[in-house]
């Protein structure tokens, strides 16, 4: 059961509003044009191209410029900074795909909504794909009808946000509407072909396999709408609903394995009938439903309340391996022909937040109380598990756990003027006070258990629901934590050329102690057309409470007996022998310098950065040697066969630039086209990888940190990302069309023989709309026209014959997406 929290009182946010008194932030308005962000600066009516750091805004009409309606992926559109890769065969992560900012981990960016704290998932990842060990905010949560911008800082903002803001922040502006509204409805399906490098049949055998495939799947249809009504004379509520239901995809390759055992010699006559196609390699099935309200009102001129809502239902359904008929994991009485093991999960999202603005003397306050909860549950259907036999069950609860987290802010903002300053000294200063809380919940028993069936050949059966066991009664836990801080953040115009700011946080977790942050930033205006800006700072990371607390186990025989393999929490006893520690905070050093540069009707922003990490919270390899086992053994811990565990200690060296260069052009009667080039150049170094001394002295040793995962996190993404774009109007006529090219990425092996590197691709998306009326109007498009996909696997790297792809594809291995999308405005 998700259990609620009650914010603590904090002393610090009392004495803070003290401080205010007898003495007023200049509200951020809601009404600001596009240009006008909030993000990375607390003085009203800074516009994007005026900022000391680099702030992206991406508008509601250019999210739907794209056949999905996933905000993730349209951000990763527009956005050649954010990867949204799509792994597949990763369990949860399947259903909950993380995306990343500069080439960082998806937990090294902090998410805002309405310049407020969103939740992360409760998922934390754990399987071989981008972003291992994270546990991220997820995007898809907040549906796109009621998005009126998104504004995205490029920079590392700690200590103005606090914990997460190291590669950037994702700050989520909704609509505010008091009138109008929109229906949409969108309707789309992949079609597409894809090649295969098939294996060679077993010695004998007469099957073969195609050297290509075409499939139409993954059929969507989404249905959205948004409406605005009046609260009292000023006030607003804005209302968004959205429904989607989407069909799995599967890119399956042909297995050429044998899947019968053979009779009287021979080959079973079943092998030339059986589906080869047998995986689910794609995208998951999903049905969704998502509603987020925006509310607010002016109670006087000086005071002002707001508040928003959401609550999002997402039922999931993706694949795992497929399981042989022959496989001892297998009971052919329940399944002759094998089977494909399906993960359900449930995921349950909820928000919400009320606040109130105003006018105290010459400070303007800001006061917001945000609770947010994700719970994710997994149902394990078309299974079995084996050691139970031909009673097995074939659907299983296996358990699952949620998240959820509490935030009380406060926050006052005036104008001092100061002698010598060009302009008054913006001084913010202000608190906040969180309480996070974690509950993993057991599965029921015959989804981990050991019903106690031995195998023909001697050995136990294996133990669980069949690709994913349960969680145990030992897993279940339910822990919580708090963590208040308190920040100084100051703006000026030392000249009329020279813009500086400073910022510094101080923060203390319950858990692992205190972090201070700062940050200086400036910049330059050398003329009306050119600027350089720059900034330096500290940050942190604290470690995730799902980090802390997630534990799973499953039990493996060796020679007959039974040993348990675990992931551990770092404090639990078995992993402390192994070396583990209590987690402590990553750190972070940030350098950035950029130029901007107008040449009307031309601007062109370029910023380098660099971002050096220390102490990387990460997961550990699965540590299952003899030699381990042994140690654990000695250590006085039976049955324990080894396991993994989260530890600190990869230090990285990320480097970069971002070029972003737009231009509008009035055509007159050729209508009016917009013009953007942008793209991101990338690249990580892991400096250090974490040992203990434990581990260090058994022979052989065991690598903690091995060069799978180090080549993940400096090869995994691209290199570089370029996207050219163009939007054209005339009348009733609009067209987009955008080329992406993804540099080269490595698919990393356990030895360089193993390596195999995905070259650049360029993917073209092209829409054509046409308005019937003022009301109405419709689109066409595709997406990936051209049903680019990345390099076939060759066999030596698809052991299975049935995954042709690598999941480190940084445009997903689906192919063209054909849609089409009718809009109503009332």
């Amino acid at each position: 059961m998700q259990q609620r929290f009650v914010p603590q009182k904090s002393v610090l946010a009392l004495s803070i509003a003290t401080l205010f008194a007898g003495t007023p932030l200049l509200a951020q308005s809601q009404d600001s044009t596009a240009t006008v962000v909030v993000t990375g600066t607390r003085v009203a009516n800074r516009t994007a191209l005026d900022t000391a750091s680099p702030v992206d805004i991406i508008s509601a009409d250019t999210l739907k410029t794209t056949g999905s309606t996933e905000l993730n992926q349209a951000l990763s559109v527009a956005l050649p900074s954010l990867n949204f890769p799509r792994p597949t065969l990763t369990d949860g992560t399947d259903t909950v795909r993380p995306a990343t900012l500069r080439g960082m981990a998806p937990d090294q960016s902090l998410v805002l909504v309405n310049s407020k704290r969103r939740h992360t998932s409760s998922l934390v990842n754990l399987n071989g794909s981008i972003g291992r060990g994270s546990a991220a905010v997820d995007l898809n949560t907040v549906p796109s009808a009621i998005v009126k911008s998104i504004e995205v800082l490029r920079d590392g903002a700690a200590a103005q946000y606090g914990s997460d803001a190291i590669s950037g922040v994702v700050n989520v502006r909704l609509r505010t509407d008091r009138t109008g509204g929109e229906g949409t409805i969108t309707y789309g399906a992949h079609i597409s072909e894809y090649d295969l490098l098939n294996a060679a049949p077993p010695a004998g055998a007469t099957w073969t396999g195609p050297n290509s495939r075409k499939r139409t799947d993954g059929q969507t249809t989404t249905v959205s709408a948004w409406k605005g009504l009046p609260l009292g004379e000023t006030g607003y509520i804005t209302i968004a609903a959205e429904y989607k239901d989407q069909n799995h995809t599967e890119r399956s390759g042909y297995d050429m394995r044998q899947l019968y055992a053979k009779v009287n010699g021979a080959y079973d006559p079943r092998e030339l009938t059986i589906n080869r196609f047998d995986a689910w390699y794609g995208d998951p099935e999903m049905q969704q439903k998502t509603v987020f309200v925006n509310v607010g009102n002016n109670l006087s001129p000086d005071v002002k309340v707001y508040g928003w809502s959401s609550y999002q239902l997402r039922d999931a359904r993706s694949a795992g391996y497929f399981r042989m008929p022959q496989d001892s994991r297998n009971v052919q009485s329940i399944y002759p022909d094998g089977f494909l093991p399906i993960i359900a999960p449930t995921v349950e999202d909820f928000s919400a937040a009320a606040g109130m603005t105003w006018s105290l003397g010459e400070w303007d306050l800001d006061t917001s109380l945000v609770y947010g909860q994700n719970g994710m549950n997994y149902d394990v259907q078309n299974t079995l598990n084996a050691s139970i036999g031909p009673a097995s069950k074939t659907n299983f609860d296996a358990g699952g756990f949620s998240y959820n987290q509490l935030v009380y802010n406060l926050t006052g903002v005036r104008k001092f003027d100061v002698g010598g300053l060009a302009s008054p000294l913006n001084v913010a200063v202000g608190t906040e006070a969180r309480r996070e809380g974690y509950e993993l919940h057991a599965g029921e028993p015959d989804s981990w258990r050991n019903g106690g069936v031995i195998l023909p050949s001697g050995v136990p059966a294996a133990s669980g629901a069949q690709v994913f066991p349960g969680f145990r009664p030992a897993n279940a836990s339910h822990k919580s934590r708090t963590a208040i801080g308190v920040f100084v953040d100051v703006e000026a115009n030392i000249t009329d050329k020279l813009l500086a700011s400073a910022a510094i946080r101080e923060e203390h977790y319950n858990d692992f102690g205190n972090n201070l942050s700062g940050k200086l930033a400036g910049r330059y205006d050398f003329t009306k057309n050119f600027a350089l800006r720059g900034a330096v700072q500290n940050g942190f990371r604290a470690p995730s409470l799902q980090q802390q607390s997630f534990t799973s186990t499953s039990t493996n025989f060796v020679n007959g007996i039974p040993y348990e393999i675990t992931t551990f929490t770092p404090n639990d006893p078995v992993a402390v022998a192994l070396g583990a520690k209590p987690l402590k905070a990553e750190k972070s050093t940030n350098f950035s310098l950029g130029a901007v540069m107008r040449f009307a009707p031309v601007s062109l922003t370029v910023d380098a950065y660099r971002i050096n990490v220390r102490d990387r919270i990460v997961l550990s390899e699965n540590l299952l040697s003899t030699a381990v086992r042994n140690y654990i053994v000695s250590q006085g811990f039976i049955g324990v066969g080894g396991g993994r565990f989260f530890i600190n200690g990869v230090d990285t060296k990320t480097e970069g630039v971002d070029i972003v260069a737009s231009m509008p052009w009035n055509a007159g009667a050729a209508g009016r086209f917009d013009f953007t080039l942008a793209g991101n150049f990338n690249h990580t170094d892991v400096t250090k990888v974490p040992t203990t001394a434990q581990l260090a002295a058994l022979n052989p040793a065991p690598v903690l940190f091995d060069r799978v995962n180090v080549l993940t996190l400096e090869k995994g993404q691209p290199k570089n990302k370029i996207t050219a774009s163009v939007n054209w109007k005339l009348n009733q006529w609009g067209v987009t069309a955008r080329a992406t090219r993804y540099g080269e990425v490595l698919s990393p092996g356990t030895t360089e023989a193993f390596d195999f590197t995905l070259k650049a691709k360029t993917i073209v998306d092209l829409e054509a709309r046409y308005a019937f009326t003022r009301q109405f109007s419709l689109a066409v498009g595709a997406d990936n026209l051209f049903d680019q996909y990345s390099e076939t696997l060759p066999p030596a790297l698809n052991t299975t014959s049935n995954t042709p792809f690598s999941n480190y594809t940084p445009f997903g291995n689906n192919g063209r997406y054909v849609y089409a999308r009718a809009n109503y405005s009332f």
